[in-house]
């Protein structure tokens, strides 16, 4: 195991919500992360599902952004666009970054 941890906050976006949606976390990432946030990522699928995925360096980074003033804000960006947030957590058990050049 790598002792990386993904999350994965999904939820239906309404399409009149969506391009705020997009924004707020355009808005989120452009301010500075948590500690041991490794990679996050907005994905958008078939019939208004859309999901964050967040790689953690390790449960603890994960458990300090939990334990934090701020809380997560994954699930909020889903709340405030209307949309039940569900929560999906991963120990990542292997992993590959693609050589390039």
């Amino acid at each position: 195991m790598t002792g990386q941890v993904l999350t994965e906050v999904s939820g239906v976006v309404r399409t009149e919500r969506e391009a705020d949606f997009l924004a707020a976390y355009r808005d989120l990432v452009a301010r500075p992360l948590p500690d041991g946030l490794v990679r996050t990522e907005l994905l958008s699928g078939p019939d208004g599902r859309w999901r964050i995925q967040t790689l953690w360096r390790d449960r603890a980074a994960l458990d300090a952004m939990r334990a934090s003033l701020d809380g997560p804000a994954a699930p909020k960006l889903f709340r405030d666009a209307g949309a039940d947030p569900e929560l999906a957590l991963f120990d990542v058990a292997a992993g590959a970054v693609a050589r390039t050049g």
